[in-house]
C-alpha cells in the first residue's frame, strides 16, 4: 500500500513519488508534450505556451478542487517521468484517473504502480464512488492497463469542448469494485 501525506499531497510507492506539480517541472513537461508518440492520445503535441497554461490549470485545480494530476518522479533518480492521477474538470464525463509517461518509462510497470496509487487516492482520500478512464480506441496499452486495474469498457463518448470532435472509450469501475479487486493486484511488480 502506498503511503500518503495529507498535508502536502505526496504519495510514495516503492519506486515512485507522486506530488502536486510545480512549474519546476516545466522543461520536462514540455519535452513530454513535444514527443508525438507520448502526446498522441492526450491531446497531441503542444508548444511551450500551451504546456504552461495546462500546467497552471492542473496546479490551479489542486487549489480549487483539492485534486488533479500528480507529477510522477522516479524516487531513485528524482527524474520527472510523467503525470498520473485524478482529473475531473467541468463538463468531463465522469471522475477520471488518467496517466501519461515519458517514452523511456514505458514497459517498466510504472504506469500500473502509479495508477494503483492514484486509484487508492481517488477512492480512499477523495471518496469517489466511481472512477473512469477516457481512452482513445487505438490506445491498446492504456486499454490493457485499465483492464489490469479491473475497469471495463462502458462505451464511447465525445470529449467535451474544445476536443468535442474526438471520440474516446470510457472505461471504469465502481469504488466497491476497486476495493474488492485491490488486494488481487500484484504488489508493485517491477517491469509488469
Amino acid at each position: 500500500m502506498p503511503t500518503t501525506s495529507d498535508t502536502d499531497h505526496v504519495i510514495r510507492t516503492p519506486r515512485l513519488t507522486l506530488r502536486v506539480p510545480t512549474l519546476a517541472e516545466f522543461d520536462a513537461w514540455c519535452a513530454f508534450m513535444a514527443d508525438e508518440e507520448t502526446a498522441r492520445f492526450i491531446g497531441g503535441v503542444q508548444p511551450p505556451p500551451v504546456v504552461w497554461r495546462n500546467m497552471c490549470m492542473i496546479i490551479g485545480a489542486w487549489r480549487a478542487e483539492g485534486c488533479a494530476m500528480f507529477s510522477v518522479f522516479e524516487t531513485a533518480t528524482g527524474r520527472w517521468i510523467g503525470r498520473i492521477g485524478p482529473w475531473s474538470p467541468y463538463g468531463w464525463p465522469g471522475r477520471e484517473v488518467g496517466w501519461g509517461l515519458v517514452r523511456d518509462a514505458w514497459g517498466r510497470g510504472y504506469a500500473l504502480e502509479g495508477a494503483i496509487a492514484a486509484m487508492d487516492f481517488a477512492v480512499g482520500a477523495l471518496g469517489w464512488s466511481d472512477v473512469i478512464h477516457l481512452i482513445h480506441p487505438d490506445n491498446t496499452a492504456s486499454q490493457k492497463l485499465a483492464a489490469r486495474l479491473g475497469s471495463h469498457r462502458r462505451g464511447a463518448v465525445s470529449m467535451p469542448a474544445p476536443y468535442q470532435d474526438q471520440m474516446v472509450d470510457v472505461w471504469g469501475q465502481t469504488a466497491q469494485d476497486w476495493i474488492a479487486r485491490r488486494d488481487q493486484l500484484a504488489s508493485w511488480p517491477a517491469g509488469a
